[in-house]
C-alpha cells in the first residue's frame, strides 16, 4: 500500500465516522490535491487490467469520491463565464510539451482526468474526474468521457459519442475502452461495459450490459463486453413480447451483432492517421 493510498483510505474512514466539508482542513485538502495530482499524472487510475479482467481500485474512486464530500462549491471562471463547482478545471499547460492538442471554445477536462501523448481533444468535449486518456487517442466534438472511464491508446471516439462514468459502487469496474478500438459516430457506452482492443463499433451503437452481443465468431451470446477485433453493429431481434394487441408484425429488442474485422474495415480506420499528422 503506497503512502497516498493509506492517506485516503484514512480519510475515509475519518469521512465515513462523520468528517464534513466544513471540519476539513488545510491537511485534508493536500491529500485531496496530492490525489488528483496522481491522476492527472497517470499514476493511479480507476482501474486495470488484472488477470486478464478489468477490475476497480476501490480506494482510487473513494478519492473521486471524497472529492465531492469534502469540498465547498466555489465560483470559477472559463472562457470568461462563472460556473459553480467543486472541482476547477484541469491545468492544460503540460499538454504541448506531450504533442497533445486540446482546440478551442469547449474542450472541458475537469481536475484529476489523465490526458496521454499524442492525444487530440476537439471542441466541444468534456472529460470528467478520474477518467483516463490514453496516447494518441482522439475524442470528438461533442464527445462526453465519464467519470473513471479508462480510454486506451490509439482510440478513435466518433462525433457525439458517450463514454458513461461509473464511480458507485465504488468496486463496480467503470467503462473501459480497450487500445485501438474505433467507435462510430453517436455511440453510446454505459454501465460499465468493456470494449475489446482493435474493435471498429459502427455508428449509433448502444453497447450496455443489458443489451445481448451475438457473437457470430465464436457462436455465442455474450453480455458486459466485446471481444478483441470484433466489427459490431445495431440490429433488432425478435422479442419475447411477441404479438400484441397494440401493434402489428411482432415485436423487437435492440441487439448488438459482432463479426469478424474486415481488412477493408481496418484500412478505412487507418485513414484517420491523416486527420492526427495534420
Amino acid at each position: 500500500m503506497s503512502a497516498l493510498e493509506d492517506d485516503v483510505r484514512d480519510l475515509q474512514r475519518r469521512y465515513e465516522s462523520g468528517l464534513s466539508a466544513e471540519e476539513a482542513g488545510a491537511d485534508e485538502h493536500a491529500i485531496l490535491e496530492d490525489f488528483l495530482a496522481a491522476l492527472e499524472a497517470g499514476e493511479v487510475r480507476a482501474a486495470e487490467k488484472r488477470d486478464g479482467e478489468w477490475q476497480a481500485n476501490e480506494w482510487v474512486k473513494q478519492g473521486i469520491l471524497l472529492n465531492f464530500g469534502l469540498r465547498d462549491i466555489e465560483t470559477h471562471s472559463y472562457g470568461g463565464v462563472d460556473y459553480h463547482d467543486v472541482l476547477p478545471l484541469r491545468e492544460t499547460d503540460d499538454l504541448p510539451d506531450r504533442g497533445t492538442r486540446n482546440t478551442p471554445d469547449g474542450t472541458v477536462v475537469r481536475r484529476g482526468a489523465y490526458v496521454g501523448s499524442d492525444a487530440i481533444l476537439m471542441s466541444p468535449s468534456f472529460v470528467n474526474i478520474g477518467a483516463h486518456v490514453g496516447d494518441g487517442t482522439l475524442v470528438d466534438s461533442c464527445d462526453t468521457v465519464g467519470s473513471a472511464a479508462q480510454i486506451g491508446d490509439g482510440v478513435k471516439l466518433g462525433a457525439n459519442t458517450l463514454i458513461g462514468g461509473v464511480l458507485e459502487p465504488v468496486e463496480a469496474a467503470p467503462v473501459v475502452v480497450e487500445d485501438g478500438v474505433s467507435l462510430g459516430a453517436g455511440c453510446r457506452v454505459t454501465s460499465g461495459f468493456v470494449v475489446g482492443a482493435d474493435s471498429v463499433v459502427g455508428e449509433n451503437t448502444l453497447l450496455t450490459p443489458r443489451i445481448p452481443v451475438y457473437d457470430l465468431v465464436e457462436e455465442e451470446v455474450v453480455y458486459g463486453h466485446l471481444p478483441p477485433e470484433r466489427r459490431a453493429f445495431t440490429r433488432f431481434v425478435e422479442s419475447s413480447v411477441g404479438e400484441h394487441d397494440l401493434f402489428e408484425g411482432g415485436a423487437y429488442k435492440p441487439a448488438v451483432v459482432a463479426t469478424d474485422l474486415e481488412t477493408e474495415t481496418l484500412e478505412a480506420t487507418r485513414r484517420e492517421d491523416a486527420l492526427r499528422d495534420n
